[in-house]
């Protein structure tokens, strides 16, 4: 017998509006011990999911999924919206290569009409479909959720300049941790409590209604009357943005109060215009853990998964205040990852140089080539997804003017539980074709160290990249048995004439560390520092034995464009290697979604058994 009274009835959307409205706070705590429960097992996203179950409900109750269309900002905060559109069965899979997305994915349901991952997406994206519908003659609407957060965004304003009056798209705005107006005191309380009522809004359209029929004066009455309320209000508490620019404006109201939401989210469908509901969830609500240190339970490691050591980018956030110590120079940027990208101790130790800009890496990019060019040395710690934002400002603003900017990407590579949105596989494509741009890939805590080290002293652009793990004992053991280099560059993991060499960088070695095992007579060839390619070219000929046999170029990042392209084709000069000793295992011209049963390297072809096979075929 299940434990959930009404959950386990519920498929689609057309099963939960037979529901009695008297049961959804019922349903409402089975969803999110659901949730919980499956968070805890396989990881995922938990505070940001708890927050959201109300208004999610609202929303399928009010609405019609799919032939309405909901964009979620993010979509980290959609696994109520999955439970109620049939993929209950599959939590299980939940971040599983194979398995249900965290994130909204069109392949996965007709009810996600947008795909997402990162942040400020939606609107842009929601007014597309508003305006298509508009077009068709549709009279579907779109509703897009957008937490606060997303709105240091700067597409979310680009999208909001744009947004027409007369369409069928509601925005609500799931405020939850900071304030978008400051809505203080006695007043503006009543006020709240006035405008989130239904007979409000019925009595304001009719005022218009009858004052916009008066003769002559009609117009000019209801424009005073406009310009009269708005003159109190912002005298009594700040103007609201919203309104500011012409979107109709709906709230503050509680957003875990489902019933509260199913009357505003009604009005918002009956006004027939553009409008944006003002909603104020808590994040975690229903687990006190995450009620209480929300930004702790943002993503979870599942119960079952080892505690790690210290990680890449706790390594990287620890020297960098080591570094501060002995230049003043210094300064830490982050785009919203404070935490994620191990700088919560330098924000600590050096607050005046440190820098959250939020979820805006471009301006973030732009902002450290102000600081470089003013004299400081800004690191601008972003994950590698997340810098694909700022390719521009890395080549305008940063490499056209030479500028001392490091950019320490965090997450390169391939990422099992985030899948196709939060791959670190670009970077080296697009940094590559950057002139000036010097490259580095460190594999082990020391050699992480010095190449900062080396971007402190440079003049010029800077990339640092490194997984997300942590140091890992064996490849320390094969590359540096000695200690830590003085300088960063190649590293050789054989002797004498092997047959076969297997050229890598990044911590994809693993792969050729097992390959190793299977090849007789295997070396391997490890960078650490890419770029300037001549330079590592030059080197790779020099180490490479003039029998080889084969050459493997082994890359977690996409082939076209990418290091092992650039080095095959300038070893291709070198007469003693012919194309046909070459091989390079990349991602090859595509999206890697992770197949059922298999690891990443695997579902994208660049595991330790293609390593085999590619030797194998020669």
């Amino acid at each position: 017998m299940s434990k959930y009274q009404y959950l386990t009835e519920i498929n689609s959307p057309k099963d939960l509006k037979k529901l009695p409205e008297e049961a959804m706070p019922t349903l409402a705590s089975e969803i999110r011990d659901f949730i919980i429960s499956s968070v805890r097992k396989n990881g995922g996203h938990l505070a940001s999911n708890l927050g959201t179950v109300e208004l999610t409900l609202a929303m399928h109750r009010v609405f019609d999924s799919p032939h309405d269309h909901f964009i979620f900002d993010v979509g980290h905060q959609t696994y109520a919206h999955k439970i109620l559109t049939g993929r209950r069965e599959a939590f299980d899979s939940l971040r599983k290569p194979g398995g249900l997305s965290g994130f909204t994915k069109r392949s996965e349901s007709e009810h996600d009409p947008f795909g997402a991952g990162h942040s400020s997406t939606s609107l842009s994206a929601a007014l597309g479909f508003a305006c298509a519908d508009r077009i068709y003659g549709s009279d579907a609407y779109t509703v897009a959720v957008i937490g606060d957060g997303a709105y240091t965004g700067g597409m979310i304003h680009e999208a909001l300049n744009n947004c027409g009056k007369n369409m069928r798209l509601i925005i609500i705005l799931n405020e939850n941790e900071m304030s978008i107006s400051k809505n203080i005191g006695g007043f503006a309380r009543q006020m709240a409590k006035i405008r989130s009522r239904k007979s409000y809004y019925k009595v304001k359209d009719a005022t218009r209604s009858v004052l916009d029929h008066i003769p002559l004066v009609g117009h000019a009455v209801f424009a005073m009357v406009r310009d009269t309320k708005q003159s109190i209000k912002n005298a009594m508490y700040d103007s609201n943005y919203f309104e500011d620019i012409g979107l109709y404006y709906i709230g503050p109201v509680n957003g875990n109060d489902y019933f509260a939401l199913a009357d505003l989210l009604q009005v918002a469908k009956g006004l027939d215009r553009s409008c944006v509901i003002h909603v104020t969830t808590r994040k975690g609500k229903g687990y006190r853990p995450a009620e209480a240190m929300p930004s702790d339970y943002h993503s979870v490691e599942p119960e079952s998964a080892e505690k790690k050591d210290e990680n890449f980018s706790l390594v990287a956030g620890k020297y960098l205040c080591k570094m501060a110590g002995r230049d003043e120079r210094i300064c830490a940027v982050t785009a919203a990852m404070t935490k994620g990208t191990g700088l919560t101790r330098f924000a600590s130790e050096y607050p005046s140089r440190f820098f959250d800009v939020g979820i805006a890496e471009e301006h973030g990019a732009t902002f450290c080539a102000g600081l470089a060019a003013n004299g400081m040395k800004p690191f601008f710690a972003v994950y590698s997804s997340f810098l694909q934002r700022a390719y521009d400002n890395v080549i305008h603003d940063v490499a056209l003017q030479s500028l001392p900017v490091t950019f320490l990407i965090d997450r390169a590579g391939l990422s099992e539980g985030d899948g196709a949105t939060h791959h670190g596989i670009f970077d080296v494509s697009f940094l590559s074709g950057v002139p000036g741009m010097t490259l580095y890939a460190p594999v082990t805590a020391d050699t992480l160290r010095l190449a900062m080290d080396e971007c402190a002293a440079s003049e010029t652009p800077c990339a640092v990249r490194y997984a997300n793990c942590c140091e890992n004992e064996e490849i320390a053991a094969h590359f540096y048995p000695d200690g830590a280099p003085e300088k960063l560059g190649v590293r050789a993991d054989f002797t004498g004439d092997a047959s076969t060499v297997v050229v890598t960088y990044g911590n994809i070695v693993c792969e050729a560390l097992k390959a190793q095992k299977e090849i007789e007579n295997c070396g391997i060839i490890l960078l650490e520092k890419l770029r300037p390619y001549p330079e590592t070219a030059k080197a790779l000929s020099d180490l490479i034995p003039a029998a080889v046999k084969n050459v493997v170029f082994l890359e977690e990042g996409i082939k076209n464009g990418g290091a092992s392209m650039i080095l095959a084709d300038k070893l291709h000069e070198d007469e003693r290697f012919a194309p046909a000793k070459l091989r390079i295992l990349a991602v090859d011209d595509q999206f890697v979604f992770g197949e059922k049963g298999k690891t990443m390297p695997q579902s994208a072809h660049i595991s330790a058994e293609d390593i085999v096979n590619a030797v194998n075929i020669n």
